[in-house]
């Protein structure tokens, strides 16, 4: 039974996840305009960041979507495809559950934030 219910769910996200990346391309907000210095200044900052993701995820295409608004260049990684990713997404952060941003501190600190509105939140203090 538990495995005709997973197969039940891939198939649903088979049939659905291409319609989700089709919205998220025409759903697509412009980015925020910067000068070419200050863009250098936030992409600095951006290199500590990291978004543990699942691809057709409507919560992690919600944190895309803002990303995109503020013209962020954080590294994407999806964590469904690749198992490095969900091993450190679990030991890090305690659980595989995105999106999750993973915030790397200069004094080797590392933080794990959760849920996307709380990333959003965390990316729009810091970068809108």
């Amino acid at each position: 039974m538990r495995i005709l219910i997973r197969m039940f769910f891939k198939l649903v996200r088979a049939i659905v996840g291409p319609f989700l990346l089709l919205w998220e391309k025409i759903t697509a907000p412009k980015g925020k305009l910067r000068t070419e210095a200050e863009q250098q200044r936030v992409d600095e900052a951006t290199r500590h960041l990291a978004i543990y993701q699942f691809r057709t995820c409507p919560f992690c295409i919600k944190t895309r979507q803002a990303m995109r608004r503020l013209s962020l260049n954080i590294e994407l990684r999806d964590a469904q495809k690749n198992p490095l990713y969900r091993q450190e997404l679990l030991e890090g952060g305690g659980e595989v559950k995105v999106p999750c941003l993973r915030i790397s501190r200069e004094d080797g600190q590392v933080l794990w934030l959760y849920e996307s509105d709380r990333i959003i939140e965390w990316l729009d203090q810091h970068f809108g």
